[in-house]
């Protein structure tokens, strides 16, 4: 692979590093052939710095290290996108990813990248169980009470769908998949283990 790779006159390419699960874009860096195979070699990510004029392993300082999990090229094989499983923050600044600076965005428009903030709070909750939180009622009234919410949301959104209320389905909906991933959370199964069953099954028809 890395004999298709075109390298600029500097022997660089950019490298887009993508959150394997969120597909989130976590920050974009730069490798020289000798990072690349180290990348490829180590299973972590390894760049170059133009600054410093060497390679950088990620997290050999921070500790917040990128499992490489795929490496794809672009049509004109001179970009990389490097998805990643990330063990803690992109951004030296301490943040997920490098770009939380929004220029501009569409306030109509969803995004898949809610779901991954949504988990990340109810995570955050369970840890701290903060007073006065919906979440941390439910964590600290247990399954039972979790089960019965999920089983609750559910109905609602059959009923919804029966009476043909498009709104009402879209809230409901939206109900039923906050209180299923805070029973995701109590069972610590991940979302993302439950999306890798969807993709096989799709994978294997």
């Amino acid at each position: 692979m890395i004999e298709r790779i075109r390298f600029d006159e500097k022997g660089l390419v950019p490298a887009v590093v993508q959150d394997a699960n969120t597909k989130e874009v976590l920050t974009v860096a730069y490798m020289n052939k000798e990072s690349l195979v180290k990348t490829i070699e180590s299973g972590e990510t390894w760049f170059y710095s133009r600054s410093r004029q060497e390679l950088w392993h990620k997290g050999a300082t921070s500790g917040h290290t990128q499992k490489v999990v795929a490496i794809k090229t672009d049509c004109d094989q001179d970009a990389l996108v490097v998805e990643v499983l990330p063990d803690g923050p992109a951004c030296h600044n301490g943040t997920t990813t490098c770009f939380t600076e929004v220029v501009q965005q569409n306030a109509e428009v969803g995004s898949v990248e809610m779901i991954a903030k949504l988990v990340s709070v109810i995570e955050k909750r369970e840890q701290e169980m903060p007073v006065g939180a919906y979440t941390t009622y439910l964590f600290d009234k247990g399954i039972d009470k979790i089960c019965k919410k999920v089983g609750e949301e559910a109905t609602e959104v059959v009923i919804g769908a029966k009476n043909r209320d498009a709104e009402e389905v879209k809230w409901e909906a939206a109900d039923l998949i906050y209180h299923l991933l805070v029973l995701l959370q109590e069972q610590k199964v991940s979302i993302y283990d439950v999306l890798h069953v969807l993709k096989k099954r799709h994978e294997e028809k």
